[in-house]
């Protein structure tokens, strides 16, 4: 996770996210209101038993959405990390090699291959991160709906590399604009699966559901509404001592239905929720967006590493 220090409205992203909103509050109010609220999510997971590693955003980085590290790298278990290609300029800059070292150190990890697809730039063609994509690591498949920020050319490389099976999909709002981002609408944990399915092309809903669950899945259908809460932006986490750990926020929570926590609970998962509206309104992602998840191995015993 990244601490934010200059979080702010971006108006480059804003074209593409129909997820953000205008607000009207001064700069320093919305920089210290999220920096409060990373601050209470980091709380929130350590106190649930999940490994957290927070690192502070460069102060002069000057880059509004640098709270969202996972859309510009992703971290695997063979020791791979993925850089990837992100459509606003502005946000190129927060793919900053010094911030993957220092976490590397921190954390005492080994990082053995470096994939750079962010080549594709120049081309005009993006994938950001595990936003554009969402992994079942299990079936070693790469779940993405098409849209601007998302293009199947880069999901293939992508696949190709990793070993993965891509399923491209393509799924919209109410008024029919492309889902900028999969994991608004897609979460995929080891027993359960959220996912919009109305927002899902109706020619492609029927496939895709029928792969979630034949994984093993339960699948929990949410409505366009409560992934407009973030309902659908929620992360399967595992806690130190095993156990399964849902993160999401505050507001996503409330936007589920009953039966629906209870399915999530059933499935021995326990929810933990923060109240992020800043980070939400003005930056358009939710809990989810604010984790890159790390699979990284440790270095072995012996060597130096921070923890």
């Amino acid at each position: 996770m990244v601490r934010p220090a200059s979080f702010g409205w971006d108006a480059d992203t804003a074209a593409s996210n129909r997820f953000q909103r205008l607000g009207a509050l001064p700069a320093d109010e919305i920089r210290h209101r999220a920096v409060y609220e990373f601050d209470a999510v980091v709380a929130k997971l350590r106190a649930a038993g999940v490994e957290t590693h927070a690192i502070d955003e460069p102060p002069a980085s000057a880059c509004p959405d640098a709270v969202f590290p996972n859309n510009w790298v992703s971290l695997h278990h063979d020791g791979t990390v993925v850089l990837y290609p992100m459509l606003a300029p502005i946000r190129r800059l927060e793919r900053r090699m010094e911030l993957l070292a220092e976490f590397e150190e921190r954390g005492g990890f080994t990082v053995s291959r470096l994939v750079d697809l962010s080549h594709h730039e120049m081309s005009g063609r993006f994938l950001e991160g595990t936003g554009s994509v969402v992994f079942d690591h299990v079936e070693r498949v790469a779940y993405a709906c098409l849209s601007p920020r998302t293009h199947a050319v880069v999901l293939a490389e992508l696949c190709d590399d990793l070993g993965y099976e891509p399923v491209a999909f393509d799924a919209t709002d109410a008024d029919g604009v492309p889902v900028y981002h999969t994991n608004v609408l897609l979460s995929i944990g080891r027993r359960t699966a959220i996912l919009c399915v109305e927002a899902v092309a109706a020619s492609q809903r029927g496939a895709l559901l029928e792969r979630l669950r034949a994984s093993g899945r339960r699948v929990i259908a949410i409505d366009r509404a409560q992934m407009s809460a973030f309902a659908g932006n929620a992360l399967e986490l595992e806690s130190r001592a095993g156990g399964a750990v849902l993160a999401m926020s505050e507001r996503a929570l409330e936007s589920l239905g009953a039966a629906d926590v209870d399915a999530l609970e059933g499935n021995a998962v326990r929810i933990v929720a923060t109240p992020i509206p800043t980070i939400e309104q003005l930056g358009g992602g939710s809990v989810r967006c604010m984790l890159a998840e790390v699979f990284l191995p440790r270095r072995s015993a012996g060597r130096p590493g921070g923890a």
